[in-house]
């Protein structure tokens, strides 16, 4: 990880002169009486909002009944079968170890040496016996039977909340349950926003926004992101021999936010406030020891607990995998974005569906990049014992053929069975002939996607560095389940010897980055994708930010985070500075589309880079991002009819092409419009959901409207994908003009060790692309159980009795 050096490691802010204002604790609301619904008025906003997002984003209450009632068979199950094989069965009458005398008349002498399963599995007597004479499985027995009764009445709750979601989505959204799939999550949004207006369930603001919905959902998962960001949390290890990895789990990740978001002895004294006395820089050292023994007790607790959460990672393990592994060996050399790599390629307020739709578009390049390195010695050894285990297992499956009898030898399955597992490994190892080199292009496809990227990573496409390093955010699943039994081991060491140490930087990240949001609460101020408190110069905010070195987000993503929230929510007004920005970027992109090629010559070239960068036929938003991608130096490309530029260009040419085409939507009518599918629906391919919806009557149209939804959310993604593109290439060219006019191609350093910066460039028809600078990587539990340990988090916290500002 020695690329990674420009990471750097989060500064502690220096003392305030004065103490932020004291909390508003003691606040009272009156909320007048009469109304019968028990939507009026909500106390806690964030739990109802969180648990809206989920019901829509996991198809309803019957799906998610279903999830539940198969969890609590799924643990039971796992505790007595793993019981009954320790107890109940005589593995060496099943082995044959033993001999059983079968004198039942009816058998033949061959039949009487032939061992069943009744012969292996004890009786009902006997086993009760073996369970009851080892205390340390009755104690287990009882542990788990306390664990699952506790889990019995959660998910009771858990079915009364998801009965009550589903009468707000019939009766206050007016969404019926067969009907739920067919909306998107903007169009639910639009009517809880809607909603709001006609019936306040909010008390302190009349009119609700996008950003105040996305951030109640999203409130403690934007301190995480900010502190990835700002290199806070312990996530980078030396390991001896193996130097420097980086190691985060969904077990580690668990103790992170019990220890500073929803514990009882949490920073936060509810979801929505955080406790007054972490606002005063006065007590800051106190503070930091008593986080610190917080830190300290959740650690030994972690390290007390080891041997039982070590026991049920490795069966659940066990039985998740054992039998994909036997059944499809590859399955472990396939890959997946680690938990760091979701954190540190997440924007600010970012819903779970969106960041998994854009890694998923990032997949197929990010897969086929990394299995571009492949080792010529390795090569030519895996092409060889390819061949002989080939060999010697088609033998054995031609002697099966003509004899079944010959499966009846001592361990011949298990060779069969070892010797694919053998071939299927090996085969991971052998290059396809067909493949392209085009590392550089590729590189250039996933930075289209994900949006960030070490700048060192450009123009280094090649070297294995490179790609060790993309292996952490883009990692095996073997390693991944690897990770994961050893997390209860390594997680009590890292609380104890590393989170703690960082307790006064913690309390000082909290008190200078929390800002309180009239109707919403204490907030992570990075959420508020501030240009002028957070913005950075080198990220075409220069003259529109007054932030620090330290106030800084890291790797532009300020930036991107608000191109990304303003393109996926066009009814969203920002705020005046944000406003300022975007139009700025815009004014930018069509001052360099003059310089940069026609868009009808751009598209010509787009089958050539998707048949390089892809495995399917190109749609129309894919043609948009391939017609810029061609620019990125493909070898050996015929300029005669396309004049030579930069990829800069390229994307401003297609973005202005795009902003031009459209003509405003009715409902807004601010400037900085950028997305055509927000213009008119006589322009049906860049024609928004609500733009039809309007124009259709709901049981006309609900199926030609999630068409349009699809294909305008597609153009949205391609949109933003070349925003990242245009930005990061005006990036790289400030870095370069500020590192001078003798360097060229010099690796970016981090914003917080810039001590120059050089001039606001008008032209990008020089830019080479450098990507952000990156962090460190890890992760457990897929996608689906990330949701469902937020949902966990959502019903363990009790509902505060009394309003507060934040809580309404």
């Amino acid at each position: 990880m020695a690329g990674f050096e420009t990471y750097q490691e989060y500064h502690r802010i220096e003392d305030y002169d004065e103490d932020s204002p004291p909390g508003e604790e003691d606040l009272l609301i009156h909320v007048p009486e009469g109304r019968g619904d028990p939507w009026h008025h909500i106390k806690n906003l964030d739990n109802f909002f969180t648990r809206i997002y989920h019901f829509h984003q996991k198809n309803g209450f019957a799906c998610m009944v279903l999830s539940e009632f198969f969890e609590l068979v799924q643990f039971l199950f796992v505790v007595t079968f793993t019981t009954f094989l320790f107890n109940c069965v005589e593995y060496d009458v099943l082995f044959a170890n033993r001999v059983v005398n079968h004198t039942g008349q009816s058998l033949g002498p061959l039949d009487r040496n032939k061992v069943t399963l009744p012969d292996a599995i004890l009786p009902s007597e006997q086993c009760t016996e073996r369970i009851q004479g080892n205390s340390w499985i009755i104690f287990l027995l009882i542990m788990a039977g306390i664990f699952w009764l506790y889990r019995l009445v959660k998910v009771i709750c858990n079915v009364l909340s998801y009965w009550e979601i589903r009468q707000f989505y019939k009766k206050a959204l007016k969404i019926q349950m067969d009907e739920l799939c067919n909306f998107t999550w903007q169009e639910v949004q639009g009517r809880l926003i809607d909603l709001q207006r006609e019936q306040p369930m909010c008390v302190q603001k009349r009119e609700l926004s996008e950003l105040d919905i996305y951030h109640r959902i999203l409130r403690f998962k934007n301190y995480t992101v900010a502190m990835i960001n700002k290199s806070l949390l312990p996530v980078r290890l030396r390991v001896p021999f193996f130097g420097d990895m980086i190691f985060l789990t969904q077990g580690l990740k668990y103790n992170f936010e019990l220890i500073l978001f929803w514990g009882p002895l949490s920073l936060f004294q509810n979801k929505w406030s955080l406790h007054p006395k972490y606002k005063r820089a006065a007590n800051r050292q106190e503070l930091a020891k008593q986080l610190g023994r917080i830190i300290l007790l959740t650690g030994l607790v972690n390290l007390l607990l080891c041997p039982f959460v070590l026991v049920w990672q490795v069966l659940y393990a066990f039985f998740s995998y054992a039998e994909v592994i036997k059944r499809e060996p590859g399955s472990l050399g396939a890959r997946r974005w680690s938990l760091f790599g979701r954190l540190y390629l997440r924007h600010f307020n970012e819903l779970d569906h969106e960041l998994q739709g854009r890694l998923g578009r990032g997949y197929k390049p990010a897969a086929k990049y990394m299995n571009a390195f492949v080792s010529p010695l390795l090569a030519v050894l895996a092409k060889n014992v390819a061949f002989f285990s080939g060999s010697v297992l088609a033998v054995l499956i031609a002697l099966t053929v003509y004899d079944e009898d010959v499966l009846t030898v001592q361990h011949i399955l298990t060779a069969i069975t070892v010797l694919g597992v053998v071939i299927t490994i090996t085969r991971s190892f052998i290059p396809d002939e067909h493949m392209v080199w085009c590392p550089e292009q590729l590189l250039q496809c996933v930075l289209a996607h994900i949006h960030y990227m070490p700048d060192h990573w450009k123009g280094n496409a090649n070297k294995s560095e490179t790609r060790d390093e993309m292996a952490q955010l883009f990692q095996y699943k073997a390693v991944f389940i690897l990770e994961e039994l050893l997390s209860p081991i390594i997680t009590p060491f890292i609380l104890i010897f590393h989170l703690r140490s960082k307790s006064l930087e913690i309390i000082d990240f909290f008190r200078n980055f929390t800002v309180d949001v009239a109707g919403v609460g204490d907030i992570c101020s990075f959420a508020q994708m501030d240009i002028r408190r957070h913005g950075n110069p080198q990220w075409m905010s220069e003259g529109q930010t007054e932030a620090s070195v330290y106030q800084q987000a890291e790797n532009g993503k300020t930036e991107l985070s608000l191109m990304h929230f303003t393109i996926k929510n066009p009814r969203w007004q920002p705020p005046q500075e944000s406003s300022v920005f975007i139009s700025h970027l815009k004014e930018k992109v069509h001052q360099d589309a003059q310089t940069g090629p026609s868009p009808h010559l751009l598209l010509s070239e787009a089958p050539l880079c998707t048949s390089l960068l892809s495995d399917e036929s190109a749609t129309a938003p894919d043609n948009l991002l391939a017609s810029v991608l061609a620019h990125s130096g493909l070898p050996g490309r015929n300029r005669r009819f396309i004049p030579a530029s930069s990829t800069a260009s390229a994307a401003a040419s297609v973005l202005a092409s795009l902003s031009s085409s459209q003509q405003p939507h009715a409902g807004r009518s601010r400037s900085h419009t950028l997305l055509p599918s927000r213009q008119s629906h006589d322009d049906t391919m860049y024609c928004s959901d609500h733009t039809v919806g309007d124009s259709m009557s709901a049981s006309d149209s609900r199926l030609l409207s999630q068409s349009y939804s699809g294909l305008a959310s597609e153009f949205a993604s391609a949109e933003m994908s070349l925003h990242a593109i245009y930005m990061h290439e005006v990036h790289q060219l400030k870095t370069q003009h500020a590192s001078g006019p003798f360097q060229t191609s010099v690796p970016m350093r981090e914003m917080s060790t810039n001590s120059a910066q050089g001039p606001q460039i008008q032209s990008a028809q020089t830019v080479t692309l450098v990507p952000p600078a990156s962090g460190r990587l890890g992760g457990w539990a897929e996608e689906e159980e990330e949701e469902h340990a937020d949902e966990e988090e959502i019903n363990t916290n009790p509902v505060p009795n009394e309003s507060s500002r934040g809580s309404s």
